[in-house]
Order: C-alpha cells, then sequence, then structure tokens
C-alpha cells in the first residue's frame, strides 16, 4: 500500500514540538544535526510524560519573534504537503511565546496570518487550536480563552488543555472551560495518558469537551467506553507518542485496534513531530504492519475525524467527499 497516496486528516499536532531540522537551522545556524537530535527528538523511551515534556523547551526557545512564529508555521505546512495531510488543526500556547517583548496577542495573530497564507498556497486546509496549560494559573487560562473568543471568525477554531496532566490538578481551569461553553467554543482536553480512566472521567465532568486528546487508558474502563461512544466523543489517539510517554510498553499492546473494535471514533495523529520523530505516513505503516490496518480503517478513522473536525458544516461536507473521492 502506497501510504503517501491516502489523504489524512491530522486533529492533534503541536506546532512548537513540530520544527523540522531544516527550520530550526534557519533560526539558529549554530545548532547541529548531532544537538537537534539530541536536545529536540525525545528518547524512544522516556521515564513518564513530564520527562518527555521536557524537550519541548528548545523548540518554544526558537520561537519567540513574528519571524520566528511564521517560518515555524510554514516549515508544519511543508511537512504536511510532504504527509499529503488533506486537513490539519495545530494547536499551541500563546503565552509561551512572550520572552521577546510579543504579546500573545501579537502570537496568536502572525500564527493566524501564516496559517491563512499557507492554506492558500499548499492546499491544506487548516485550523488553529489554542492551549491553556495544566501548570498554567486561572487568570492564564481565562486569557487563552477569550483569546480563542476575539479571535472568532478566523481560522482560530477551539481550545485545548495540555501539559502535565499526571502532575497538576484541574481546578484552575474549571472557569475557562465554562467560559467556553457559555461562548459556545469547540473544545478538546488532553487526558487519559499520563493517568488512567478516573482522569478522562474528570476532565468529562468538569471540561465537556467534544474530543480528548490520547484518552487511549479508557479502554481500562468498559463503563467509560461506552460513555464515550453512547456522547460520541472522539479520540485523538497518538500511537508512537504513547509509546514514548510510557502509556504502553511497547507498539504491540497499544490498545488503538481494541479502541478502533469498541467502535468509538478515533483519529490517527503524530502529536509532536519532532519530539516523537514521526510522520503521519510512518504512523500508518506502522499501524498497517503491526495491526494489519488498511485503507478501510483509515477511511473509516479519517471520516471520523472530519465529523469531529472543528469546521464550518459545508467546510466539513466537501472535505468529506473530497476524502471519500480519493479512497476510490
Amino acid at each position: 500500500m502506497n501510504f503517501h497516496q491516502l489523504p489524512k486528516v491530522e486533529l492533534h499536532l503541536h506546532l512548537d514540538c513540530s520544527l523540522s531540522y531544516s527550520v530550526v537551522s534557519q533560526l539558529n545556524p549554530s545548532v547541529t544535526h548531532k544537538e537537534y537530535n539530541e536536545t529536540l527528538i525525545a528518547p524512544a523511551k522516556c521515564t513518564n510524560l513530564a520527562d518527555y515534556l521536557t524537550r519541548a523547551l528548545k523548540g518554544i526557545e526558537l520561537m519567540q519573534t513574528e519571524e520566528e512564529l511564521r517560518l515555524v508555521t510554514l516549515d508544519l505546512f511543508e511537512q504536511l504537503v510532504q504527509d499529503n495531510v488533506l486537513y490539519a488543526e495545530i494547536r499551541f500556547a500563546p503565552l509561551l511565546h512572550t520572552e521577546k517583548g510579543l504579546s500573545a496577542q501579537d502570537a496568536v495573530r502572525v500564527v493566524e496570518a501564516t496559517v491563512s497564507e499557507s492554506i492558500k498556497a499548499t492546499g491544506v486546509e487548516a485550523r488553529i487550536i489554542l492551549c491553556t496549560l495544566r501548570h498554567f494559573l486561572e487568570t492564564q487560562s481565562l486569557e487563552t480563552i477569550k483569546l480563542v473568543e476575539q479571535f472568532k471568525g478566523t481560522y482560530v477554531a477551539g481550545f485545548d488543555i495540555a501539559g502535565d496532566e499526571a502532575g497538576f490538578p484541574i481546578d484552575a481551569h474549571v472557569k475557562a472551560f465554562q467560559y467556553a461553553r457559555e461562548h459556545h467554543i469547540p473544545c478538546t482536553a488532553h487526558a487519559g495518558e499520563a493517568e488512567g480512566p478516573e482522569s478522562v472521567w474528570e476532565t468529562l465532568r468538569n471540561f465537556y469537551p467534544a474530543r480528548i486528546g490520547h484518552g487511549v487508558r479508557s479502554i481500562e474502563d468498559p463503563a467509560l467506553i461506552e460513555h464515550l461512544r453512547r456522547n460520541n466523543i472522539h479520540l485523538e489517539i497518538c500511537p508512537t507518542c504513547n509509546v514514548q510517554t510510557g502509556v504502553c510498553e511497547t507498539y504491540t499492546n497499544h490498545p488503538i485496534s481494541n479502541i478502533y473494535d469498541a467502535r468509538l471514533s478515533l483519529s490517527v495523529n503524530t502529536d509532536t513531530r519532532t519530539m516523537t520523530n514521526i510522520t503521519l505516513n510512518q504512523e500508518y505503516e506502522k499501524l498497517n504492519r503491526v495491526f494489519g490496518w488498511e485503507k478501510e480503517h483509515f477511511l473509516h478513522n479519517n471520516v471520523n475525524a472530519l465529523r469531529a473536525a472543528f469546521i464550518p458544516e459545508q467546510t466539513r461536507k466537501e472535505l468529506i467527499v473530497r476524502l471519500m473521492e480519493s479512497y476510490q
């Protein structure tokens, strides 16, 4: 099977963790390929999620000016073209990009403008999700969700919470997700990765997201699986990253096929193209080799991803038609 020929949908993709060596060397010519491999790419097996997340710092350091943010966004679209991505949702935490004088609003503005430019240049449809982080204060989460509201009508389409799920409680972020509900802002939320099913339950009961980032440990609780299926909660699954952060011991025992067989809505994602050192083409190849997934699996999941995407209904319908035609 030629995996490159298959159009793909990617809903879970972190901008600040997906810098190619080409753009890193452009931003800082002193960074050698060896240094790039050692500081931006995480080990194949990290101690835990918190250990894995330390590798994000170098990329964030290189994204503190308008030009740096623009170059990284353009670079990511080049990667999406190489993967034959039809539609992508790109997420980042704007409050992390203010160390050299930019405001969080400036960071969103430049990324949104570059996404708009890149959609026209590449034909890859895309939207932006703004992230708060687990270690942020309540005021920072509220600032982030209000940025989503401020950029309503642009390519900014949703809100997320990321970061060290096991290390920080949810309390500081409840008001931000409440604001999202009151203002009809689409939400996803990282859960069920560093912690088990109880993390997903807690997230659903307090944040009411339409999607869960990762959520793979939901498989440990049959009642949760039934709840996710009944309420059509979409899981954004990132298999290689889950092995890397210790959610699964090996790729072979990743629960993605069990989740698929349980008839849950799911998508296949890279999460962090640099830190995990993976492309979507490679992820599809692994799923085919390890679990025997064929075109019908990928088509089914990509259609479900588009149904769960934070896009206008007309755009959704058009993308589904394009996807179906390409797979036939």
